[in-house]
């Protein structure tokens, strides 16, 4: 009996038209052909798992979990890449969503090498209503949406503080439309198949800022103070549908994972353990729902 190690691998043109083309690898000596057609999504890379778990792979093409997907927007290498580890490790099939496909693609590779998960990696500008669109059209060609985490913020929270008088309009803007009309346009996209389904996760990522304007960070604090009340209308307008909708507020500095420090006595919040807690919201029973949780370091 031969096997198949299905790969589709899309590259991703200025005018948003992608190419695709899929492989089979077989074990037979005979090679494949391989076919090329046209997708309009955002999809790079397909895996369901990498070249080093070949030997664990049972008969499988690309089929998804039946738990669902947890799409995770805004994933660098901190807090989104340990909240799409989790719920790869919890058996979902994950698409991980940011501007940057090449490192998105590595994160993919490694999580999927880790987990033995499906994990796609698509690209999506959030500030850009039609880059969300389209990515989402890729997401849900994968299957429903179980999950969907909303981590994308600008600027970033690690940027230094920028005086008010030197914001241009455009970067005000651009703020305002990744840190909340992006979390608006992504929310859209599922909503609809979670309140069919009669279930569903939406988190938000919040931060200080999202509690109290910071000097300096005026475009970030508006930005994250219009998304905690995007959240908490939409918790309320859907709790009765079944959707469980929260906002975290990260109080804090987030490091590198715990377990790859050479220092354990950082006080840098640890994105594994932040990521347990984005679980923990997903899992929580239906009869005790948080809205909104706070969390800090101990020091």
């Amino acid at each position: 009996m031969e096997l198949f190690h299905f790969q589709r691998f899309i590259s991703v043109s200025k005018g948003g038209r992608m190419s695709t083309s899929s492989q089979s690898t077989s074990s037979s000596p005979h090679p494949t052909n391989t076919t090329t057609t046209t997708s309009p999504y955002l999809l790079h890379k397909v895996k369901p798992f990498p070249s080093c778990h070949l030997a664990n792979m049972r008969s499988m093409s690309c089929s998804t979990s039946p738990k669902g997907i947890a799409a995770i927007v805004g994933v660098g290498p901190r807090l989104g890449r340990s909240v799409a580890r989790k719920f790869a490790h919890e058996g979902y099939t994950v698409a991980i969503l940011a501007r940057d496909l090449a490192k998105l693609s590595r994160f993919a590779d490694e999580i999927a090498c880790e987990a033995k998960a499906q994990v796609f990696a698509i690209r999506i500008d959030c500030s850009d209503s039609k880059s969300v669109r389209e990515a989402f059209e890729g997401v849900l060609s994968l299957g429903f949406v179980e999950v969907l985490v909303y981590n994308a913020c600008e600027p970033p929270v690690t940027c230094p503080p920028t005086n008010f008088t030197a914001i241009t309009v455009e970067s005000f803007e651009r703020s305002l439309a990744v840190s909340a009309v992006g979390a608006f346009h992504c929310a859209q996209q599922v909503i609809p198949g979670m309140v069919e389904r009669g279930r569903g996760t939406i988190i938000f990522t919040g931060s200080s800022v999202s509690l109290s304007g910071f000097a300096g960070y005026c475009g970030l604090s508006c930005g994250k103070f219009a998304l905690r009340g995007l959240s908490q209308s939409l918790a309320r307008e859907y709790q009765s549908s079944g959707i469980h909708i929260a906002h975290v507020v990260i109080h804090g500095d987030i490091g590198a994972p715990r377990s790859s420090r050479g220092d354990h006595s950082s006080t840098s919040m640890d994105p594994d353990a932040l990521a347990q807690t984005y679980w923990h919201i997903h899992v929580q029973d239906k009869g005790a729902w948080t809205q909104e949780i706070d969390l800090r370091p101990s020091t």
